[in-house]
């Protein structure tokens, strides 16, 4: 098991171990009687059959005794149901919404954002709900596990005793992408999510806190100077000789993909002049960190994503649209604002569309009006979003359009 995190898991625990000590009890009792009885009364022992007379003492044992067994098996279960359920007075509440097939929370104030965020220690209360079909919020490091129902308002609570980053599952079966509705619950110290929660999140600090943070000004310097790596500052579209891993080189341009691939996979591509010798950073530098890294080498800001791609996260279009060109579920972003389109409309007419910002608009509002040919149509409507939410998602599927400029 893992360790325990949530103060109620340990009720939980019991329970489950209470249950699974008598199953095995009960399996290795089974087999031996009947392992015994078989050779006891086997028929070259027993050639003629004869009554075994009734005992009170055996009829009494078999229903006193798995009775009480039920009644502990109750008991534990209760008990850790209640413990469960029991929600602190002064709890946090934070607003979960669950669609196919994103999650999106809700906090006091009115921030919005595709992760859980929590205080360490402190206690939260979920008030969870569904726009589609039944989901299940499951956290199973915590022990955590609630049906969200469309309609319905459905609750369960949580602290967690220790920092860190655990799995937030979908453990209800809700269509073609189920697999892909997985997000992260995120635990930080008091002061980090009064700062997260007032928007001064870890992205948005100064570069040269996270160079330094990472350990990447020991070997790099972030104002044009030489160290045993190449300096950091000012490289978006600078072009330059990298050398690959069979001895071959190329010549690259300095953009977004290859600045991640350098972090993530250094050995890959050595940048000519320089001796392989960075270490990788994969699975060390989280997501937002890493992004607001790779921005300030390209730009020099080290300001967080485009708003409208904060809330594409927040309201979950990132579960199925890329921005790198891949399919997920729905076409990507990447250069999607001014392609032409081959859709069908819902007379089943097929006709090309040029991918403006009209057509954009209208696909997140009422994406069954027009479906791309070849796309399945299980988009839900969006239809809740106002018309500046709209556009600034708009603006963020053009930016990544040819030439949009932004990093995905």
């Amino acid at each position: 098991m893992t360790e325990q995190l949530f103060s109620a898991a340990s009720e939980v625990d019991r329970a489950f171990l209470f249950i699974l000590a008598f199953a095995v009890g009960a399996l290795v009792l089974v087999t031996a009687l009947m392992l015994y009885f078989s050779w006891r009364y086997h028929h070259t022992r027993n050639p003629e059959a004869v009554e075994i007379p009734g005992s009170l003492g055996l009829e009494l044992l078999w229903t006193i005794l798995p009775t009480a067994i039920v009644m502990a098996m109750f008991w534990f279960g209760w008990t850790s149901f209640k413990a469960m359920r029991t929600v602190p007075e002064g709890a946090m509440e934070v607003g979960v919404e669950a669609r196919m097939w994103s999650w999106a929370f809700t906090y006091p104030g009115g921030r919005r954002s595709a992760e859980l965020v929590v205080p360490v220690g402190g206690d939260v209360k979920l008030a969870m709900t569904s726009r589609d079909v039944i989901h299940s919020f499951y956290v199973p490091a915590l022990r955590l596990k609630m049906d969200t129902v469309p309609g319905l308002t459905t609750t369960a609570w949580f602290n967690i005793a220790a920092p860190g980053e655990f799995d937030i599952l979908c453990a209800e079966y809700c269509g073609l992408k189920h697999a892909n509705m997985i997000t992260t619950l995120r635990a930080v110290p008091e002061e980090d999510f009064r700062q997260w929660l007032a928007g001064a999140d870890a992205a948005s600090a100064r570069a040269g806190e996270l160079f330094s943070a990472y350990g990447c000004t020991a070997c790099h310097d972030l104002g044009g100077g030489q160290g045993l790596g190449p300096p950091l500052d000012a490289l978006g579209g600078r072009t330059g000789d990298v050398l690959l891993p069979d001895g071959g080189r190329r010549r690259i341009t300095v953009d977004a993909d290859y600045l991640r691939r350098a972090m993530l996979d250094p050995g890959a591509e050595i940048a000519e002049g320089y001796e392989a010798m960075m270490p990788s950073y994969q699975d060390q530098i989280p997501e937002a960190d890493l992004e607001a890294m790779i921005r300030w080498m390209l730009t020099g800001d080290t300001a967080g994503p485009p708003p409208g791609r904060e809330l594409a996260e927040a309201e979950g279009c990132m579960s199925c649209h890329s921005t790198d060109g891949s399919s997920i579920a729905g076409p990507s972003f990447r250069d999607l604002a001014g392609s032409v389109r081959r859709v069908r409309d819902q007379s089943g007419a097929v006709h090309e569309v040029v991918a403006d910002d009209a057509y954009l608009g209208q696909s997140i509002l009422d994406p069954g009006a027009l479906v791309v040919e070849g796309e399945t149509p299980i988009m839900p409507e969006y239809d809740y979003l106002d018309a500046e939410q709209v556009a600034r998602l708009v603006e963020y599927i053009r930016s990544l359009g040819p030439g949009g400029g932004a990093q995905p």
